[in-house]
């Protein structure tokens, strides 16, 4: 059986974005996989690592993280592990217990945001406050930017890390905001 090569929906993007100043750094994450674990308070143990509990926040878990999306819900992601990997131990963990594991690793596509004006760029078409009082290092929430539903993940205290989640038919779409956005924080050369 031929092994099947995963190509990057944002490729025809990487050098707009390579060629964002310092301030407004966007770089796409490698292909990463994720799964979706659905159960009650049990998650925690059944998975032998501390899910976040915490509405709006997410964890490190292993070699990836835990994002809090519900009450009963977790997006799961791991660096280490094939897709199919993940799902089937997340799932042997918590399927005794009445719980489900799903595949989604190819929903979503993750944006690296750094930067010392990444904040503002964000700003521009999100209505949750990102200062880092209210929305520092581990917090997370499923919100809009432009018009594409993300999950936005804090990875500083300071205000200037972060990781955008979008679904893989909106990744195109929002690199092309996030690069117009991020326009006024690019300097101009003169020819």
């Amino acid at each position: 059986m031929a092994e099947l090569l995963r190509t990057h929906p944002l490729e025809a993007w990487s050098t707009a974005l390579e060629r964002l100043p310092d301030t407004v750094a966007i770089t796409v994450e490698p292909f990463v996989a994720m799964a979706v674990v659905r159960l009650g308070a049990a998650a925690s143990e059944a998975l032998g690592a501390g899910l976040p509990t915490v509405p709006n926040t997410w964890a490190q878990h292993g070699t990836g993280r835990a994002v809090w999306l519900g009450p009963d819900e977790w997006l799961l992601s791991s660096t280490t592990e094939a897709p199919e990997e993940l799902e089937a131990r997340v799932r042997a963990a918590v399927l005794p217990l009445g719980g489900s594991a799903t595949d989604v690793s190819a929903q979503r596509i993750g944006l690296r945001l750094t930067g010392a004006r990444v904040r503002d760029v964000l700003a521009k078409g999100c209505s949750i406050d990102l200062h880092p009082r209210v929305f520092g290092r581990g917090s997370s929430a499923q919100t809009l930017l432009g018009q594409a539903g993300v999950v936005l993940l804090a990875l500083s205290g300071a205000g200037d890390d972060f990781v955008v989640l979008v679904r893989s038919s909106f990744a195109g779409y929002l690199a092309d905001w996030l690069l117009d956005a991020a326009l006024e924080f690019t300097p101009t050369h003169d020819s």
